[in-house]
């Protein structure tokens, strides 16, 4: 491509993805920079060049790096483009350099819709394998969700330096939840001259929470229970006082691609706020005095069922360690939305649950704890115990499962409930168990064994062999 100065830039994408990242609709960026909607609408849609005059208004209102903003293009996503166009599957077409280049360049989100694809095509090509070694925790998985899960679990979802600058700056906030809420209020005020706003839903419909970066204004939803404005103001002031721990924890990742990156800075920006808001050493104190009474800790720390649960998976410092926890986020038809642990989860890595597995019957009984104690295939014993929690603007309940292996059943208030062990196991497709009779799927790892003269109880009778 061309570097001659005088050509005409058209960036109109990237002024577009500015825009948004600022929060603010085309009148409001117009009025900020002096000129008509329709003159922005024309820049926004490559109809209009971006004059040097706009350039030097940009930098001077926004702070924009016009180096980065006017990059000739984008190399990384170029460089995966010429990757994807040169897969079998669309090479024959030929898509010429300069057509690259112009997509990386004058379209960003494209090009990463392009990459997105691709990847779930490659994932998608990658089933066969998958299924072959299915349920083994050595299998490598390309997608940024079960890349942070692995990643996480090499780390025991723990992270020390974090932990400790967060607790540093927990005592500084106040002794309870509604001195933090105000301590943070006021430090982002007084500090970083950030001010916090609760907002209509007419303000903001599609989203809880909103960070104004030009006006530095962190916008919560009036609709947001108390404990997550908790959260929100956390993750706020994490984001700002806590960056370079932040950073240096992400930079350690290494995470394979952007989508990734995005991801784990996502999942470290909120583990930061849960330690403000849970310091280690008064919540794993309060969890280990309490044998991990879930309500004493919800009223204790202002926070909700899930975030104390997500916190409770973390308490993995050395010489104040809490019981090793799994946990598992299940949606209302048992599909797992989330799993996070530093211990062995008795479920199928890749989806699906046991239907003997009593945590199920949560969604019929809200609001109740539902224990079990279970046993695997392999003699695996678990102690778990979960709970169905609403959620807001009409949308399916969840079950959140904790657990943790049996010989810790004694450190936990719910281990001496139901002394009765249910035998269940992974997914269908991977459970040998032949006696089961509730299964839906015979399992993939072992022949079919039907007999025309007899008729077996189990549904899927099969080899042992």
């Amino acid at each position: 491509m061309s570097t001659n100065p005088d050509r005409k830039l058209y960036l109109g994408p990237r002024l577009r993805m500015l825009r948004r990242e600022l929060g603010l609709n085309q009148t409001e960026m117009a009025e900020e920079l002096g000129v008509s909607p329709s003159y922005l609408n024309h820049l926004e849609r490559n109809q209009r060049p971006l004059t040097a005059q706009m350039l030097l208004r940009l930098a001077s209102t926004y702070d924009v790096d016009l180096r980065s903003f006017t990059a000739a293009a984008n190399e990384a996503a170029s460089s995966d483009l010429h990757e994807i166009f040169a897969d079998a599957l669309v090479r024959d077409i030929g898509v010429p350099r300069q057509e690259v280049l112009e997509v990386a360049e004058n379209y960003p989100a494209i090009a990463e819709a392009i990459g997105r694809f691709y990847r779930a095509l490659s994932d998608l090509r990658d089933v066969p394998k998958r299924v072959e070694s299915a349920g083994a925790m050595g299998t490598k998985v390309s997608s940024a969700v079960a890349w942070l899960r692995d990643w996480l679990y090499a780390r025991r979802n723990y992270f020390h330096e974090i932990d400790m600058e967060a607790e540093a700056l927990s005592e500084v906030l106040g002794d309870h939840a509604d001195a933090r809420r105000e301590g943070m209020i006021q430090r982002l005020k007084e500090r970083y001259d950030i001010s916090v706003r609760i907002v209509t839903q007419d303000q903001m419909p599609d989203a809880n929470r909103h960070y104004d970066a030009h006006r530095r204004r962190l916008m919560l939803a009036e609709s947001l229970p108390p404990h997550d404005r908790l959260f929100g103001l956390a993750e706020r002031l994490a984001a700002t006082e806590m960056r370079r721990v932040l950073a240096a924890a992400l930079d350690a990742a290494q995470a394979p691609d952007a989508e990734a990156a995005l991801l784990t800075k996502r999942f470290l920006a909120n583990y930061a706020a849960a330690a403000i808001i849970m310091p280690y050493g008064k919540f794993q104190s309060s969890a280990e005095g309490s044998l991990y009474d879930m309500d004493l800790l919800m009223a204790r720390f202002g926070v909700s069922y899930e975030q104390a649960a997500h916190r409770l998976t973390t308490l993995d410092r050395q010489g104040a360690r809490g019981v090793p926890l799994f946990l598992l986020k299940l949606d209302a038809s048992g599909n797992v939305a989330k799993r996070y642990g530093s211990e062995t989860i008795p479920l199928a890595r890749f989806g699906g649950g046991c239907p003997r597995w009593r945590i199920h019957r949560a969604l019929r009984r809200m609001g109740e704890t539902i224990v079990d104690h279970v046993e695997m295939p392999d003699e695996a014993a678990y102690l778990t115990w979960a709970r169905a929690l609403p959620q807001p603007h009409g949308r399916e309940p969840v079950v959140i499962v904790l657990g943790c292996e049996a010989r810790h059943a004694s450190r936990i208030a719910l281990g001496a409930q139901s002394a009765t062990v249910t035998p269940i196991g992974p997914a269908c497709h991977l459970c040998e168990r032949a006696d089961c009779m509730d299964r839906s799927l015979p399992p993939i790892t072992r022949a079919l064994d039907f007999h025309q003269m007899r008729q077996s109880r189990a549904p899927y009778p099969f080899r042992s062999t």
